[in-house]
């Protein structure tokens, strides 16, 4: 049992890398994947210039970026074939200034119901402090 569950796991990041390869914005801001499986994505981004505001903080945008694109590929990998989803609403706390260092992005799906999905993503910076918090709704496309 346990290897079909590695084996699943690996399908879903090989197919959440391969995604990920035709958006612009992931390796513009350079998110890279750490895991995947149903309901759950990581993803990380190392702090450079490019993403700071000018007192020399990360840019909220850019937090939310993160944030949305989390939750959106944990979406993903429980849809049905042939769908796709859209942000509807997304609201976002933060709760740390972040000036540098490797930020860590973790999105969960709450809930997927016939119409919406809602999911959750929480952003850490390297010690491990909670920066940022988003609810995301997403809803379902046929591509």
């Amino acid at each position: 049992m346990a290897s079909k569950l590695v084996q699943q796991a690996r399908r879903y990041e090989d197919e959440v890398r391969r995604r990920m390869k035709t958006s612009r914005v992931t390796q513009h801001f350079g998110f890279a994947l750490v895991a995947a499986e149903p309901g759950r994505v990581v993803l990380r981004m190392d702090v450079r210039h490019r993403h700071k505001q000018i007192h020399g903080m990360v840019h909220g945008g850019v937090l939310a970026a993160l944030a949305d694109t989390t939750a959106a590929i944990a979406s993903y990998t429980v849809i049905a074939p042939g769908r796709d989803v859209v942000t509807v609403e997304m609201k976002i706390n933060f709760l740390e200034g972040v000036s540098g260092g490797r930020l860590t992005a973790e999105g969960r799906v709450l809930r997927a119901g016939r119409n919406f999905i809602v999911a959750e993503c929480e952003i850490h910076n390297e010690p491990g402090t909670l920066v940022a918090k988003a609810l995301l709704t997403f809803g379902y496309v046929r591509k």
